[in-house]
């Protein structure tokens, strides 16, 4: 699940933003910068805790362009759940960030980035707590239906749960094709299990936003037990 959601990440949502010319949040692994420009727009924001997404934006919106090279960096995947959770709620904590310090004045964003960089900035970086955030409530909310629409206490279900319903299965769909771009296709069968992963995810996006409240600027760092020599 953890390269399926690499490979959904890197082979076609980053590739897409670069296509089409929207800011583009910078993945973690290897990014390449000009040094003059990268000291122009004041270097890393040390208190945000998905720095490299941050700066993508920040580029963006001073007119500097982002690409994606035609490379694999392969990273370590974290071993055990609560290294996962413990990485995957600093990213969410950190996009969460970056939404807030960019929407501090929304107008100026819209008007740096244009119209449809504005929106894929509501999309890929609020849009990701927002939907990890909410998705638990709706699947709560779809199960009362089922339970009370027979007794005739709700309205139809499939009517009511239909965005959450279309949602998870575009997820699905995206989770299924996107390793096979990479030539894994022995992993595309467990794309079908993505909304189980998503519940994790929600998890972690629940903890996230608990911590920007109690510990804003705490980076936990992701143990790795190294590749073997």
């Amino acid at each position: 699940m953890f390269a399926l959601d690499y490979a959904l990440w890197f082979d076609v949502l980053l590739p897409g933003l670069d296509r089409i010319g929207v800011p583009m949040p910078l993945g973690g692994t290897s990014n390449h910068f000009r040094t003059a420009i990268l000291r122009a727009i004041g270097g890393w924001d040390a208190f945000n805790v998905t720095e490299d997404a941050d700066i993508g934006i920040r580029l963006a919106q001073l007119g500097y362009g982002v690409s994606m090279v035609d490379s694999t960096t392969f990273e370590e995947a974290p071993t055990r759940l609560d290294v996962w959770l413990r990485q995957r709620s600093r990213w969410m904590k950190g996009y969460l960030q970056t939404w807030l310090v960019h929407m501090r004045d929304p107008v100026a964003l819209a008007r740096r980035t244009g119209l449809a960089g504005f929106l894929s900035f509501q999309l890929f970086i609020g849009g990701a707590l927002v939907f990890a955030l909410v998705t638990p409530p709706l699947w709560l909310a779809f199960l009362a239906g089922l339970l009370l629409a027979d007794a005739g206490r709700a309205p139809d279900p499939l009517i009511a749960g239909s965005g959450l319903l279309a949602s998870n299965l575009l997820l699905t769909w995206l989770a299924v094709l996107s390793p096979r771009r990479r030539g894994w296709s022995s992993l595309a069968p467990y794309g079908l299990t993505v909304v189980i992963y998503w519940a994790m995810i929600s998890a972690a996006g629940y903890r996230g936003l608990w911590q920007l409240f109690t510990r804003p600027f705490f980076w936990e760092k992701t143990e790795h037990v190294g590749a073997p020599h």
